[in-house]
């Protein structure tokens, strides 16, 4: 999950325009023109993101609404099989494959690195090895093949609340680990660019993933809870693992939770 910010700098922070964090979390998180930052300082960029973090579910929202319109609507058209592909391939366009680049760096440095500092260095190579080529085909594979089964057998109405609570989800869990684990030692990307996260910061990034998540929460119930009792589970390990093998958190370990959680909530709304 490598930074889209500019130099961040080390003055004193200065706040930001009310404008600022949600044009900084939509300019983070996809390649959508929403218009300049340029006017800002590096200390009011700084100031910005850290408050845009609590925007970020809201844009997986949006995220999300694109990739289940895209989705939806070519399921009319096309067999389902073509519908997601073509609803993944607009979402990489839209995002630029953010969090698909982080699930290789990730899981090429945790899989090949021996020490710390290896697997720091492995997730800063821009190479993709065996192992991030096969978890990114395995996890791309599996979130198509999940959407797959939505589009065939549930009605077009909850295929479309599980996509987007999905969305939404993932970029709620980059949240919820940036306030569980602290940046690791010569963190790289979004953990480096703003530091520890607040609780009150995900308090206000749980009520903006309200919008995308509670259509999908009170039409299965039990997928949702599902989803967070799974979500859980994956944050204690995970905590456990980062704090074990690097000492904290880095941008692509934030942006490995984020597909995660995605197909967390996948899994959920296909088995219940």
């Amino acid at each position: 999950m490598s930074p889209r910010s500019p130099n961040l700098g080390s003055a004193v922070p200065t706040e930001a325009p009310f404008w600022a964090p949600p044009v900084l979390a939509v300019q983070f998180l996809t390649r959508l023109p929403v218009g300049s930052t340029t006017s800002l300082s590096p200390e009011q960029v700084r100031d910005g993101l850290v408050r845009a973090v609590a925007w970020f579910p809201l844009i997986g929202t949006l995220i999300g609404g694109i990739t289940a319109g895209v989705a939806v609507g070519s399921a009319t058209v096309w067999p389902p099989i073509i519908a997601v592909i073509l609803a993944l391939a607009v979402e990489v366009l839209v995002t630029g494959a953010f969090h698909e680049d982080a699930v290789a760096d990730f899981c090429d440095g945790f899989g090949g690195g021996l020490t710390g500092d290896d697997v720091r260095r492995i997730m800063k190579d821009s190479r993709i090895g065996t192992y991030g080529a096969a978890a990114l085909i395995l996890a791309i594979g599996l979130r198509a093949a999940l959407t797959l089964a939505l589009l065939e057998t549930r009605p077009p109405v909850a295929a479309a609340l599980a996509i987007v609570a999905a969305a939404t989800f993932g970029r709620w869990l980059i949240v919820v680990v940036m306030v569980s684990v602290p940046p690791a030692p010569a963190a790289a990307g979004l953990a480096k660019d703003i530091g520890a996260v607040g609780s009150g910061r995900l308090a206000l990034a749980s009520l903006a993933a309200l919008p995308g998540t509670l259509g999908f929460g009170l039409c299965a119930p039990r997928a949702a809870l599902a989803t967070l009792v799974a979500a859980t589970v994956f944050v204690v390990c995970f905590r456990r693992l980062l704090r074990r093998r690097i000492g904290g958190s880095t941008g692509d370990c934030l942006g490995f939770a984020a597909y995660a959680g995605q197909l967390l909530l996948l899994l959920a709304a296909n088995a219940t």
